[in-house]
């Protein structure tokens, strides 16, 4: 698979689901290893089975139905789902080589995706006072994607998630992301059905770009 990953950036992509705690154990082991300078930074692109995620600011209330495993995650954020059908990408960057600006991280990996879902004809866009990646489902605004960071060591651990054609009826036993006035929504539910790997190749195109934003600003 083509990428615009830089020299350094390891690429993995997980064909079969990987268990969640399973991906939780590796990115712990892969963070440590990357800060203590002993392994290649990682974009991760995988699938989980279905499971509900807690992150530091989950609030009791909020977990509606607890149909499936509850993990606590680690990373910021509230309720998650994710399940097959969920594109999954885990970004593994030491930023104390990329300028310490974890507000920059955020906004630079929300565009990442943004600009891919742009290539392959949703548009999306961030909404002020609400995490994650928004577009249009019929005459109401509805989340596409997901974005849930940690960092320890400088290093990034967890990532985003986007939509291509899970059961939106798992997201029913949460209050996704703490949001409960605005829907989720998916590219097939969009009518814009689109296998993994076309979903792939458009995150990866815009790699490059990613990995840009993340340079320290020049000073005089």
């Amino acid at each position: 698979m083509s990428t615009n990953l830089p020299h350094g950036i390891e690429l993995r992509v997980s064909e079969a689901p990987v268990p969640y705690r399973t991906a939780l154990a590796q990115m712990d082991a892969r963070n440590r290893a990357i800060a203590a300078g002993e392994a290649d930074e990682l974009v991760w692109l995988l699938e989980h089975p279905p499971v509900y995620t807690a992150g530091t600011s989950a609030a009791a209330d909020e977990m509606l139905d607890p149909r499936f495993e509850i993990v606590e995650a680690g990373r910021g954020g509230r309720y998650t789902y994710h399940g097959p059908g969920q594109r999954i990408g885990y970004v593994l960057i030491d930023l104390s080589r990329r300028g310490k600006d974890v507000r920059n991280f955020v906004h630079s990996l929300e565009g990442w995706v943004i600009a891919a879902l742009g290539d392959l004809g949703i548009e999306s866009w961030r909404a002020p006072g609400r995490i994650g990646i928004w577009t249009r489902d019929g005459d109401a605004e509805a989340k596409i994607g997901a974005i849930g960071v940690r960092v320890r060591r400088w290093v990034t651990m967890h990532g985003f998630s986007v939509n291509l054609s899970p059961d939106l009826s798992h997201f029913a036993g949460i209050v996704p992301c703490g949001i409960a006035e605005y829907g989720v929504t998916s590219m097939e539910k969009l009518g814009k059905p689109l296998a993994t790997n076309a979903f792939d190749a458009a995150l990866l195109a815009r790699a490059g770009e990613f990995i840009a934003a993340l340079k320290p600003c020049e000073t005089a």
